[in-house]
């Protein structure tokens, strides 16, 4: 076992201190758990390393209480359990100046990867600020991993990312050009521009970047 710290953007372990965009975040790192930050509005930590086992872990959409999103990652990291908390930066009133924040993208939701068990369902459930996850028919419903991958590289890119509703039409394309290309989405005109809109089905959530329009297919 050894004390390892990392630096990491977006989040501040230290709840107390309130929300930073930079801090550093020491970890006591067991064989196998590696820590890594996904780009530089999202954090990600990947579980520690295990025997083979039957099932193979999944996506979850777990449902917060509001603002409970980042106290969740805290303590879902804390028991190496690997989440994923998409966040964006913006601009909010501080008093008495404009100060730039990082907020979760889909407010009340983090991503939970796991294999789907009572046992690790209890532990994440039995947390603070854990409502219950996103399911149907009472059974957690696992988050597509095509989506999951979709949305970190829209982070990783420099597009500005903005929240966006969820739609239920739209022409359906796929990006063929520049640091998206590959991912599928649907296309919308706002105000004169077009604007490509990823969206997560379960959670009925969606986020848009501009685009232009040579950079697109339909499918």
């Amino acid at each position: 076992m050894s004390n390892r710290a990392i630096e990491i953007i977006g989040f501040n372990p230290d709840i107390s201190q309130g929300f930073v965009t930079r801090g550093r975040l020491d970890i006591v790192q067991a064989d196998g758990y590696i820590p890594q930050v996904m780009g530089l509005n999202a954090l990600s930590f990947p579980g520690p390393a295990r025997e083979s086992e039957p099932l193979q872990p999944q996506w979850y959409a777990l449902y917060t209480r509001s603002r409970f999103e980042k106290k969740l990652l805290y303590e879902l990291v804390s028991r190496q359990v690997e989440v994923f908390l998409p966040m964006r930066e913006i601009l909010s009133r501080w008093k008495d100046r404009m100060k730039k924040i990082w907020v979760p993208l889909f407010p009340g939701y983090i991503f939970v990867n796991h294999v789907d068990t009572p046992e690790n369902r209890y532990r994440v459930l039995n947390l603070p600020g854990a409502v219950h996850f996103v399911d149907v028919c009472g059974r957690p419903d696992p988050v597509p991993e095509e989506q999951i991958v979709a949305v970190r590289r829209l982070l990783e890119t420099s597009l500005a990312v903005d929240s966006y509703p969820y739609v239920r039409i739209g022409t359906r394309v796929e990006v063929i050009a520049g640091p998206l290309a590959g991912v599928r989405g649907v296309l919308i005109e706002k105000r004169g521009k077009f604007r490509f809109v990823l969206q997560v089905d379960l959670i009925r959530q969606a986020i848009s970047v501009e685009i232009d329009a040579s950079d697109i297919r339909p499918i």
